[in-house]
């Protein structure tokens, strides 16, 4: 592959390059870049947020180049606060170590081993708060750690904002310095923390690494980005039929940043296809990336069976709702609960589901979507959700 091939594959879909020229600059050296990517094990499982990064960091990989993956086990426990409008919860070690084992595991998927060198930045971490700290803060300013929007906006909100989390974008700089990184991929929210990484390294003799930043995956409530503390998170780790249908329940205007940045389809070419057709192969694609090609046929057969093949109430009753109710008001609404708070109980108890899908958090709908809400075994209605 050429020159300017590589770049475009590995280019598609980013948000910030720092630089292109740097980039074109290294993959012509001719040697095996050392690519990084740090992940803090937070949560259990990793989701198609992080396989977005996980992905660009294959490319990579299957040009010949080395996936530098850092677990950050020692940063896991200071919380990142990029893009934070509040502190993270605190983790305690054995929580980051249960964490930090599912995150390789499900990594692998994605991943070739054989061309990953995996690391834990307590490594180096623990040693540089002991022994190097004092020094690398003479050369930072306090209104340099500050001049980020997300610290202005809790400064100027009043939001507590730990010492700690001032410190993070030094510790997750100095983890490029520990690794030698040529190129770091982050989530464009952490443009900052990869840039601290460039000017550490040019601190401490090294040639600044490339920053390449990826846009951030919405998530299935169709604002925020995917979190599983936003309860709109599809998780790798979940079942072939919950997957599918998760993807399924994703707008089509969304679908298409999904196929840019998980797959390597041309857009275009999906965007001129009819949209239920191409959100099914979607959702059949990623499931069979996680869980395997028969996983994934019998997820699409279960899914054609038991909804596009209407194999439901032949009376099913059709309710439209204004964009913006939350599942509990639309249950109140179209379910004759007879009170959010009772809804929110069946919603808990796991007696919700959309098309076919267990709804666990109380979020509200963007329009336009259409989706069979079940409440229990047999109740079944069709929702539509319109613009206000």
């Amino acid at each position: 592959m050429d020159l300017n091939a590589q770049i475009a594959l590995l280019k598609r879909g980013c948000v910030s390059l720092v630089s292109e020229a740097e980039l074109a600059k290294k993959l012509s050296s001719g040697r095996t870049l050392r690519v990084k990517l740090g992940v803090d094990p937070t949560s259990a499982d990793l989701h198609l947020g992080h396989a977005v990064v996980l992905t660009r960091l294959r490319r990579f990989q299957d040009l010949g180049h080395t996936a530098v993956l850092i677990i950050g086990d020692f940063t896991a426990q200071v919380g990142d606060p990029s893009g934070r409008d509040s502190t993270r919860p605190t983790l305690t070690a054995a929580e980051v170590a249960a964490n930090a084992k599912t995150y390789q595991e499900q990594a692998f998927k994605i991943l070739d081993p054989k061309k990953t060198e995996l690391r834990f930045n307590s490594e180096w971490l623990t040693p540089f708060m002991r022994e190097h700290l004092l020094e690398t803060l003479k050369r930072h300013t306090v209104q340099q750690l500050l001049s980020r929007e997300d610290f202005k906006n809790r400064l100027a909100e009043n939001s507590p904002l730990t010492l700690l989390e001032i410190l993070y974008p030094l510790l997750q700089g100095y983890d490029s310095v520990a690794v030698k990184a040529d190129v770091e991929l982050g989530g464009n929210d952490q443009l900052t923390n990869l840039l601290m990484g460039r000017k550490m390294q040019v601190d401490a003799g090294q040639e600044a690494q490339v920053a390449l930043t990826e846009a951030l995956l919405v998530g299935l409530d169709g604002v925020k980005k995917m979190s599983k503390s936003y309860g709109n998170a599809i998780s790798l780790n979940d079942p072939p039929n919950e997957m599918f249908g998760k993807v399924m329940k994703v707008s089509d205007e969304l679908m298409l940043a999904y196929y840019e940045l998980l797959t390597d389809a041309d857009v275009a070419a999906v965007k001129a296809a009819h949209p239920m057709k191409m959100k099914k192969e979607l959702a059949r694609t990623l499931v069979a990336r996680f869980s395997g090609e028969t996983a994934a046929n019998e997820a699409l057969a279960y899914f054609e069976n038991t909804f596009s093949k209407k194999e439901l109430p032949t009376d099913l009753r059709v309710v439209s709702v204004s964009a913006g109710l939350t599942l509990s008001e639309i249950i109140v609404r179209a379910a004759g609960a007879k009170s959010r708070g009772e809804a929110r109980r069946l919603i808990t108890q796991g007696g919700v589901k959309s098309d076919g899908v267990k709804m666990l958090a109380d979020d509200a709908f963007p329009a336009p979507a259409a989706f069979v809400l079940q409440m229990g075994k047999h109740q079944f209605v069709k929702i539509e959700v319109t613009a206000s």
